[in-house]
């Protein structure tokens, strides 16, 4: 029995030093200022803008995202047409945020599209949204719903 818990011991210790140093080369990311604005109840789609940070070591790549409140979410962009037109477009290769980085996801720019929403997206209600990273993995953030919010994006 000695040997077993001496063992165990010894596992426990190993994967407790393991993580961190795993970690350490590993994309770290934090999210800040998210925000959606309000929709009416009639409204088919809406967008999620936030500014997100890499401190780690190690380039990360936004690749995809989901939130209860719509149907689909797609990574999206604005681009000109050859007519000078913008028109929105998804990035189906995500949005790369670089070691020691970050990446503004704003208005007329990146941005987290909904698509077939569930619910109106209402003044002062908040939801969660999953945002999915090559490096990091997945990564749940409260977002605030708000007109006049702004999150200085």
């Amino acid at each position: 029995m000695t040997s077993f818990r001496t063992l165990a011991a010894a596992c426990a210790a190993t994967l407790i030093l393991a993580g961190p140093v795993a970690a350490g080369d590993a994309a770290k990311i934090s999210v800040t200022d998210p925000y959606a604005r309000s929709s009416s109840s009639m409204a088919k789609s809406g967008a999620v803008f936030m500014m997100i940070e890499n401190t780690g070591a190690a380039d990360d790549r936004l690749v995809a995202a989901s939130a209860p409140v719509a149907e689909r979410v797609e990574l999206h962009t604005h681009l000109e047409d050859g007519n000078g037109v913008m028109r929105m477009v998804e990035v189906k290769d995500g949005f790369g945020v670089p070691a020691g980085g970050d990446h503004a996801l704003k208005r007329g720019g990146d941005h987290v599209m909904l698509m077939g929403l569930t619910e109106a997206l209402e003044d002062g209600k908040s939801f969660p949204l999953t945002l999915v990273f090559e490096q990091a993995g997945e990564i749940t953030i409260d977002v605030p719903i708000g007109a006049a919010l702004n999150g200085g994006l």
